[in-house]
């Protein structure tokens, strides 16, 4: 059985997943669809939050992020071990060695009583995940902000910040974005409280990217859509939201369970989603099968119970 999901945020100002800076200029990362460039944001930096969220939520994790570092660090608990960090079973790791290093990793692993036979230099992943697109094109808004001088006393200054005023440029959007994700339930069953707390964490990710200080943006679900199905793809296209008038609409699966394309009772629809439809479209899903519930973080909820109970 596999588990195929698209989830949509809410809509908010966001200035925080940059790519790259030119001068005093912060750039938006984008990708061109159709005629239109979109403001993205990469599945490494979902994943990434995803490892704080399951950490914050009390699952053993190997991977941490250090921020106050001169460039971007992480730090490992120990090798990778998919039976003891959550983090290492969802999302997989590649340790690059060279011959000689792998002699020296398994006399280690030898000395804190673990089989090296047991060890691999590579793991795909389990949790599969592709970038989160906006829904809105980038429309070439930017905010200037204006950074003081510092006027601490020569005597006491310890730091190197800069101490003229500067003039920051930061490319802004407003805009929802949507990202798809899928599991393999089966490779799940071996862990299903880490596979609970998972799909938990799905429904209040947050952090997502840097800059923080300046920019608060939620990734957790405002509506979504979850297929559970033995097929190996969804069946439809994973980036299917789109919104018309403030209501959030997902036409492709709604009207095609209505029409008969696809097996209502694989469908779990959650959140804004809900809440938008009409009374007829409601009863008509309902009719085929479909579990509809307004809050998307209590049908994950509910959905973790139906598949690990």
């Amino acid at each position: 059985m596999n588990l195929f999901a698209t989830v949509l945020t809410y809509a908010a100002p966001s200035a925080n997943y940059r790519g790259e800076s030119a001068e005093n200029r912060a750039v938006i990362q984008k990708i061109t669809k159709g005629r239109f460039e979109y403001p993205i944001i990469s599945p490494e930096a979902i994943r990434n939050a995803l490892r704080e969220t399951l950490r914050a939520l009390g699952q053993p994790c190997n991977r941490t992020r250090l921020h106050d570092e001169d460039q971007l660090a992480v730090r490992f608990e120990d090798y990778p071990d998919a039976d003891k960090y959550a983090d290492d079973f969802f999302m997989g790791w590649l340790v690059a060695a060279s011959e000689a290093d792998r002699r020296k990793i398994f006399a280690e692993l030898k000395s804190r009583n673990r089989d090296p036979q047991m060890f691999t230099f590579k793991r795909d992943s389990i949790l599969r995940m592709n970038m989160a697109v906006a829904l809105e094109p980038y429309r070439h808004d930017s905010v200037f902000t204006q950074s003081p001088k510092d006027a601490t006393a020569k005597d006491i200054k310890s730091h190197v910040n800069v101490e003229n005023s500067q003039l920051l440029h930061r490319e802004t959007s407003y805009t929802a974005y949507q990202y798809p994700f899928a599991l393999n339930l089966e490779e799940c069953k071996a862990k299903p409280a880490w596979t609970k707390t998972l799909l938990n964490a799905v429904g209040q990710l947050n952090s997502v990217a840097g800059n923080h200080a300046r920019s608060y943006f939620e990734m957790a679900p405002a509506s979504i859509v979850v297929r559970l199905t033995p097929r190996l793809v969804a069946g439809y296209g994973s980036y299917g939201f789109t919104i018309k008038e403030e209501r959030h609409a997902f036409p492709e699966v709604v009207d095609g369970i209505i029409a008969g394309d696809y097996p209502g009772n694989e469908f779990h629809l959650g959140g804004k989603l809900v809440k938008d439809m009409d009374e007829k479209t409601k009863k008509d899903l309902e009719a085929k099968g479909v579990i509809l519930d307004r809050n998307p973080q209590r049908l994950l909820d509910a959905l973790a119970a139906k598949l690990f109970s």
